[in-house]
């Protein structure tokens, strides 16, 4: 604890103004994208879905205040199809979140949590045990491992499962269709690249390092991996749940993704390390091995990625 104290907060991660217009119009649904709310939380458009990961609004994590606001208001979110949740943990299951969504919310979960979600009221609940699938508008979503574990009270100790999604959407949407319909992809934000038109999407969840990020690889071709990146001081004692910066590296090369986007760092002070620690690291773990700067895309709170470049 008296590290933690030590440690230097002040950094923020920046937040931008959400582009509410585009997320509201019906036809961004069915141009994909990524919007990072903060923390382990995307608002994601693909195939004509709304997705949200791990949502967590909380003001707070145990006595810990939030150190940066989310990325959109929860009152300005769009209606909600799908909500992926990668496990109970606090900081990536919140109740009262849930609660607030808007939309259809149906509830893709772990094996082992689909009955404590309907006990608090969520009827529109399925759960996935490792490698199971499920297909939602033409777009399947699949549970994968990770090396983590779970717990919400001193009783149900890995009760669940936890894991990462994999995202993908129907390939019958090529870039010639796409383009037919909705125009020539261009670079919208001019430092953002321009991905695919029906790109596959993974979320990591939490993870600490293993073998299990080849075998997702070899089972996948994955355009984004969003990984954690945070909340991995102590080494010691957190590298069996957490990646570091340099692993978290290192399980992007083992996924064989094209570009990364950093999470898990800059909402909740979890760990010893701090936002800035994570961000300078990923950044040194970058140069080293030598991998092209574009290919890690990190987002400000608040951003829409437009993954087909259009604005």
């Amino acid at each position: 604890m008296s590290r933690l104290k030590n440690k230097d907060f002040s950094y923020k991660v920046p937040n931008v103004q959400p582009d509410l217009d585009y997320l509201h119009n019906g036809q961004s649904h069915k141009q994909p994208s990524i919007t990072w709310v903060g923390h382990s939380t995307f608002f994601i458009q693909l195939d004509g879905l709304s997705i949200m990961t791990d949502p967590v609004w909380a003001s707070q994590m145990a006595f810990q205040k939030r150190l940066a606001p989310p990325g959109i208001p929860i009152a300005e979110v769009p209606p909600v199809d799908i909500v992926l949740i990668s496990h109970s943990h606090y900081d990536h299951l919140s109740i009262q979140t849930l609660r607030q969504l808007k939309g259809k919310r149906q509830l893709l979960v772990p094996a082992g949590l689909s009955s404590k979600l309907r006990m608090k009221g969520f009827a529109n609940v399925r759960e996935l045990h490792w490698w199971e699938s499920v297909e939602i508008g033409g777009a399947r979503f699949t549970f994968v491992p990770s090396q983590h574990w779970t717990r919400r009270t001193p009783w149900d100790m890995n009760s669940s499962h936890w894991g990462g999604w994999v995202i993908e959407p129907k390939k019958h949407t090529d870039a010639a269709a796409w383009q037919a319909e909705c125009g020539e992809a261009t670079s919208g934000n001019t430092y953002r690249p321009v991905v695919s038109p029906a790109p596959t999407l993974y979320f990591a969840g939490d993870s600490g390092y293993f073998k299990g990020f080849s075998e997702i690889g070899s089972r996948f071709d994955i355009d984004v991996a969003l990984m954690p990146i945070g909340a991995y001081e102590p080494e010691w004692f957190m590298g069996p749940q957490h990646v570091t910066p340099e692993q978290a590296l290192q399980a992007f090369e083992d996924t064989g993704a094209k570009w990364f986007v950093p999470m898990h760092y800059g909402a909740f002070k979890l760990a010893d390390d701090t936002p800035r620690e994570a961000l300078c690291r990923l950044e040194a773990g970058r140069v080293e091995r030598g991998i092209e700067s574009e290919r890690i895309v990190v987002l400000p709170h608040g951003e829409t990625w437009k993954l087909f470049g259009r604005s």
